[in-house]
């Protein structure tokens, strides 16, 4: 089994920035891909960015330039840079891990408001 946590959502203003974290835990070891989706009311969920095992990285056209995602293997922990945040940015972000099968966390609310 598998566990995954996100942490770092909040309501910050236009422009600001926030960091996000996602850590797995339990039977799980190299060669997995982590991801960041995120949902926003009314939508449906979509990737954001996502870094394979091999530090791959891909960006959704909407956050490239702006979020930065990166991954501590020792820690088996994964981070989403997000700079100068926007209004459409708010969702409830999703880690994604996938080791022989998919494994999502609980969300994190990120709210970006004036």
């Amino acid at each position: 089994q598998v566990h995954v946590v996100e942490s770092g959502g909040g309501a910050v203003q236009p422009g600001e920035s926030l960091r996000l974290s996602c850590t797995a835990s339990g039977r799980i070891f190299s060669g997995y891909h982590m991801a960041w989706y995120r949902q926003a009311p009314g939508k449906e969920r979509e990737m954001v960015a996502r870094i394979t095992s091999a530090f791959r990285t891909d960006y959704a056209d909407s956050v490239r330039g702006r979020f930065i995602i990166r991954r501590d293997n020792a820690k088996r922990t994964m981070y989403l840079q997000m700079n100068n945040l926007k209004p459409e940015d708010t969702a409830i972000y999703y880690c994604r891990v996938h080791f022989q099968e998919t494994y999502w966390g609980q969300g994190t609310q990120v709210t970006v408001s004036s």
